[in-house]
């Protein structure tokens, strides 16, 4: 459609200074994004007569209207324009969505520090390490530092209320500092010493602890010599494993690669000459955008995004150019305040990390395209099996799931053209039915799932539901009541067990008229139904055990005299849960606080059935 948007006369008043341009659609919403060097010669050379891009002119045919920020240099355009990328979140922009805050080690500001995983605001006081690409990495080291450092790694409510040494002790991981089991001075020591380890200071750790052992060799202490020496072997194993680079600054790698409208961005984090982790980013990329875009738009909301608690090194390797380039690096130096470069050629050991990047975005890309034609292939051969006049572009799968009737969930999982959707997944907690009945809590369950439904809202094309032809039937009367208002009410498809319940076997129902189909066990069209069913399953038993055990876990005490919900929650804070409520002993439950030595004597009998 031609453009409503009178642009000769708005061209007249454009300045020819750098700045930041907002495009409108006819709804008053931002559309786009973008930044000049010179304002009026990038606005005109979208509304020349033969536009060659196919993305600027579904842009430019709905454009509306254009607001115009006048900067005083291309940098400050380029930051300007992040920022409005950022708020804004245009449909026509490459869009990172990078909000999630980096992980991080903590070593806590204890008398007895701690190591934890860390992730928000830096509230506790302590030392924080990192941040981790991801929580993978935070996790990995915290596993490799407890069989380094014999540092606790318990929360405090767990370390309060020790009265003897947990399992971690006897697998020679924590040295028991709640139960005095070392003293300040040794615990400090090694506490100084993880710091300086989660540094990278490797070498001056093995340095102060070879001197620890010689010493404790002169003094005769031959035991304590062979835990350092135990310690310095495990370490130095540790750091050639790690180390990966003669270079011993910081710097970021990034692998490039863009196919069929999916780019992935694979970072490696070297930090040290180590590296700290890896990571895939997959922005959101418009169609027909051309790779120079998507290199500059990735690169400047992932280094100027003062929100994100990341480190950024001096160095950025890339495995690609783009025009502005040095544009880029000079705003980015700007902004941090330091040197900042970004090289993509480069030769030796830095060409190898390259390579790697490369290769993972590569393999990344391949494996998602892959998925993604998988699944496209599967819903043609089921359009196909079904008969049906359109795509299928939604499917829903109700299961239900209860133990003897106990804690009865029903699950709705989503699958769309890309595959599972699983932001749309539900659970339904089944409740005033009677246990076991599946009738009613799967009519429960449908009849909140279309209640209210209306033509704007998620209407699926087609309902699977997991089980026999009574639930089928129930499923059917509540669609034909709900969705009776709507365009194009679900189809509704029953799939039943097979012969003795073997996967393979499955017979499927139409709803309404019962008629039943098969499809071949090999056909990708029934594998997909297969995996709809199989994925409803575990969803919907996952939400029951969760649920069961909840349930448990609070009727076991909710059963005894005298122990509200305030009490409760002091028993499972204070202990660490129900388990070890059970397993306590009349005196650990009396330092409980609020419970009494009579109290805690008629927890325990109640718990233990005495």
């Amino acid at each position: 459609m031609p453009s409503r948007f009178n642009s000769t006369s708005f061209l007249k008043t454009v300045s020819s200074s750098p700045g930041v341009y907002r495009m409108y659609d006819d709804k008053g919403d931002v559309i786009y994004v973008g930044k000049a060097k010179d304002l009026k010669k990038r606005l005109s050379s979208y509304f020349r007569a033969n536009i060659p891009h196919v993305k600027t002119q579904a842009l430019v045919a709905r454009i509306a209207n254009i607001d115009v920020t006048i900067t005083h240099s291309e940098t400050d355009a380029l930051l300007l324009e992040n920022d409005y990328i950022k708020q804004y979140m245009p449909k026509y922009n490459v869009l990172l969505r990078d909000d999630k805050s980096y992980p991080y080690i903590l070593l806590s500001g204890h008398k007895h520090p701690r190591l934890a995983y860390h992730r928000g605001p830096k509230r506790e006081k302590g030392h924080y390490f990192g941040p981790y690409p991801n929580g993978g990495a935070v996790r990995e080291s915290l596993h490799l530092m407890q069989k380094l450092f014999p540092i606790r790694q318990c929360d405090d409510l767990y370390y309060k209320s020790r009265s003897r040494p947990c399992l971690q002790y006897q697998l020679e991981r924590c040295s028991a500092p709640c139960v005095g089991r070392v003293s300040d001075d040794e615990y400090s020591e090694q506490v100084k010493l993880a710091s300086l380890f989660l540094k990278g200071k490797d070498q001056q750790v093995i340095s102060e602890l070879v001197v620890k052992m010689d010493d404790a060799a002169t003094e005769l202490e031959y035991e304590l010599a062979a835990q350092f020496r135990d310690q310095i072997t495990a370490l130095r194993r540790v750091a050639e494993q790690q180390e990966v680079s003669n270079h011993k600054g910081d710097m970021d790698v990034i692998g490039v690669h863009y196919a069929s409208g999916i780019v992935c961005f694979h970072l490696l984090f070297i930090r040290n000459g180590k590296i700290f982790g890896s990571r895939s980013y997959y922005p959101t990329v418009p169609a027909q955008t051309d790779l120079e875009e998507v290199l500059a738009s990735f690169m400047g909301q992932f280094y100027l995004n003062a929100d994100i608690q990341r480190t950024i090194p001096k160095e950025v390797l890339l495995s690609h150019s783009f025009e502005e380039i040095a544009t880029l690096q000079q705003t980015i130096s700007v902004a941090l305040d330091r040197k900042f470069e970004i090289k993509t050629h480069v030769r030796g050991e830095r060409a190898s990390f390259l390579r790697l990047a490369l290769t993972n975005a590569t393999n990344a890309v391949n494996t998602r395209l892959s998925h993604k034609n998988t699944v496209e292939q599967r819903l043609q051969l089921l359009e196909e099996a079904l008969e049906l006049g359109h795509q299928i572009q939604r499917m829903e799968c109700f299961d239900i799931s209860h133990t003897m009737g106990e804690s009865t969930v029903a699950s709705c999982v989503v699958f769309n053209r890309e595959g599972p959707h699983k932001s749309d997944y539900r659970r339904y907690n089944i409740n005033g039915i009677t246990g076991g009945d599946d009738y009613a809590a799967m009519e429960q369950a449908l009849s909140r799932r279309f209640d209210k439904i209306d033509n704007n809202g998620k209407v699926p094309d087609i309902v699977f539901i997991d089980g026999g032809l009574g639930q089928l039937r129930i499923a059917q009367q509540i669609v034909d009541e709900k969705c009776v208002h709507l365009d194009n009410a679900p189809l509704l498809i029953g799939v039943t067990k097979g012969e003795g319940r073997k996967a393979g076997l499955e017979t499927f129902v139409f709803g309404g008229s019962e008629d039943t189909f098969e499809l071949p066990s090999d056909s990708p069209a029934f594998h997909l139904i297969l995996h709809i069913r199989d994925e409803s399953h575990r969803f919907a038993i996952t939400g029951h055990r969760n649920k069961r055990q909840k349930t448990r876990n609070t009727s076991t005490l909710e059963s005894i005299a005298g122990v509200g919900p305030k009490r409760r929650k002091l028993l499972l804070q204070h202990l660490g849960g129900i388990q070890e409520v059970k397993g306590a002993s009349v005196a650990e439950l009396t330092k409980v606080p609020g419970i009494s030595l009579e109290m805690a004597q008629t927890i325990h009998d109640a718990l233990r059935g005495g």
